[in-house]
C-alpha cells in the first residue's frame, strides 16, 4: 500500500466541486480484523459433569431429557504456527451449562438437574505479522523476560482472538453405562467462575453419565490495533432527549399497540417466504 501523507489531497473529503461538505480526514486507532471463519458445529454425546449431590441423583435415573443449554464462558489462546510466517492457531475451549430432567421411574415426577459440559476446538487463521512492542499508559508493567531478539513471541504482539457463539440449541440428551475404572473424563481442570456456577467440583459418575448433544453457530476472528485514516463530519452529539418514564402503569400500557397479528393473523405470505426451504414442496403465487 502506497504511503498517503495526512494532508494529501486524496484524503479531502470531496463533494463535488472542490466542496468538502464540512469534514475532515482524522486518525483513529482502531481493531481490523485480518481473518475470520464461521462455523455450524452439532456436537454430539459431549458427556455432562455434576457435582457429588446431582450425580447420585444422575445414578438413580432411568431416563433424562434435555430442557436447557447455555454457554457459561470460553477460553482463547493464540499461538504461532511454525513455518507459517502470520498464521496463528486459536484453541477455544466451550464451557456449556446443561439442564436436565432426571426420570427415576416411570411416571415420576422429574428432578431437575445442572451440569458441565466441555468442548474444544482449535483453527488456523491469519493474523499478520506485528514484531512490535506496544506499552500504553493504562496497562500494568509486563516485562518481557524471553532470550530472543524478535518480540514476535511477547504477548503484546500476537493477535486478538475473539470468538462469538449463539445461544446454543439443546438437542438431546441420554444416559450411557459408565465404567468407574476409566475416570479420565472427570480429571480436567476448571475456571474458577465454572466452580463457582456448579457451586462445587464435578463429581465422578458411578453407574451411567449423561450424554448431551447441542449444536452451536460461532465466528472466530484474529484483529489488531491499527491506524486508519477515516472522514469525520461532526461529534455525534445527541439530538434528542432522554423522555421520562410515567410512574401510572396504565398509562405505560395505554401507548402500547393493540397486537392486531395476535386476533388476526395474515393470510398472505411474503415475497421473500417464497425462497425458504419450507415452501419448495408447493406455489405460494409469487412466481410468473
Amino acid at each position: 500500500m502506497s504511503d498517503v501523507p495526512f494532508c494529501s489531497s486524496e484524503n479531502v473529503c470531496a463533494e463535488g466541486n472542490g466542496q468538502t461538505n464540512g469534514c475532515e480526514p482524522v486518525c483513529i486507532n482502531v481493531s481490523r480484523i485480518y481473518d475470520s471463519c464461521g462455523a455450524k458445529d452439532c456436537l454430539s454425546n459431549l458427556p455432562v459433569m455434576f457435582t457429588e449431590a446431582n450425580q447420585k441423583i444422575i445414578d438413580g435415573a432411568c431416563s433424562v431429557k434435555i430442557s436447557n443449554v447455555r454457554i457459561i464462558t470460553s477460553t482463547v489462546e493464540v499461538e504461532p504456527v511454525a513455518f507459517h510466517r502470520g498464521f496463528y492457531s486459536v484453541d477455544i475451549m466451550y464451557y456449556f451449562a446443561v439442564t436436565v430432567e432426571a426420570y427415576t421411574a416411570a411416571g415420576a415426577i422429574p428432578e431437575t438437574v445442572t451440569g458441565i459440559a466441555m468442548y474444544g476446538k482449535r483453527v488456523v487463521l491469519y493474523g499478520g505479522e506485528g514484531c512490535v512492542k506496544s506499552f500504553s499508559s493504562d496497562e500494568d508493567v509486563v516485562c518481557d523476560t524471553s532470550d530472543s531478539d524478535c518480540p514476535c513471541k511477547y504477548p503484546c504482539c500476537l493477535p486478538r482472538a475473539t470468538v462469538q457463539v449463539s445461544n446454543p440449541m439443546a438437542l438431546s440428551a441420554k444416559l450411557q453405562d459408565y465404567n468407574n475404572a476409566n475416570p479420565s473424563a472427570v480429571c480436567r481442570t476448571f475456571p474458577n467462575c465454572v466452580i463457582d456456577y456448579l457451586d462445587g467440583e464435578p463429581a465422578q459418575p458411578e453407574t451411567q453419565r449423561v450424554l448431551a448433544t447441542i449444536g452451536i453457530f460461532t465466528i472466530t476472528r484474529l484483529e489488531r490495533d491499527v491506524q486508519i485514516t477515516i472522514p469525520s463530519y461532526d461529534f455525534c452529539v445527541p439530538r434528542k432527549e432522554c423522555p421520562s418514564t410515567p410512574d401510572d402503569p396504565c398509562e405505560v400500557f395505554s401507548k402500547i399497540d393493540f397486537p392486531t397479528d395476535s386476533f388476526f393473523p395474515p393470510s398472505t405470505i411474503h415475497q421473500g417466504d417464497c425462497d425458504s426451504s419450507h415452501t419448495s414442496s408447493y406455489k405460494c403465487g409469487c412466481e410468473n
